[in-house]
């Protein structure tokens, strides 16, 4: 059996390895969900002048996206800036006035909007991205990963250091 400051070196060398490539695999897919990665804040959407009038002749008002990402604790403020009363969802919201809606759990929303030509508005609500989330990510991942690493190590044979003198 091998010394122990070897199974050691080993058994460090693969949590090294192992925690690289967990860190590497899971830090791909929050790379791509770095819009989330912010703390809730207030989101404003416009409703600019002259949208309901693109709405009646079934175009996209240009300012106005089709669909929005949000974190859980946003809130959003739709402010209608249109000679038009518009709704989204639950809100009512007058001409040249403003409503807020809080984003509080996690879920798809499609809400029936009067802003948009299909009379539908997608919101979708993530948890936020934290730190924390990034480093379970790894650990999750690069902890198990660590371990087969050290037990496949273990199939090797130890380098045998000879010290006796010729």
């Amino acid at each position: 059996m091998p010394p122990l400051n070897i199974l050691l070196k080993r058994i460090g060398i693969a949590v090294l390895i192992g925690l690289g490539l967990g860190a590497a695999i899971s830090e791909v897919p929050f790379f791509f969900l770095r819009e989330t990665a912010r703390p809730p804040q207030e989101v404003v959407l416009e409703i600019p002048a002259g949208t309901a009038d693109h709405v009646a002749r079934g175009e996209q008002p240009p300012s106005i996206p089709e669909n929005m990402l949000f974190v859980v604790g946003d809130v959003l403020v739709v402010k209608n800036e249109d000679s038009v009363d518009h709704k989204l969802g639950q809100l009512w919201i007058p001409a040249n006035s403003s409503a807020q809606l809080s984003l509080n759990q996690e879920e798809n929303f499609a809400f029936e909007c009067s802003f948009q030509p299909d009379n539908y508005f997608g919101l979708d609500v993530r948890e936020p991205l934290t730190t924390s989330t990034r480093i379970f990510g790894i650990l999750y991942t690069g902890l198990p990963m660590a371990v087969l690493i050290a037990l496949y190590s273990f199939i090797f044979p130890a380098k045998k250091i000879d010290n006796a003198p010729e």
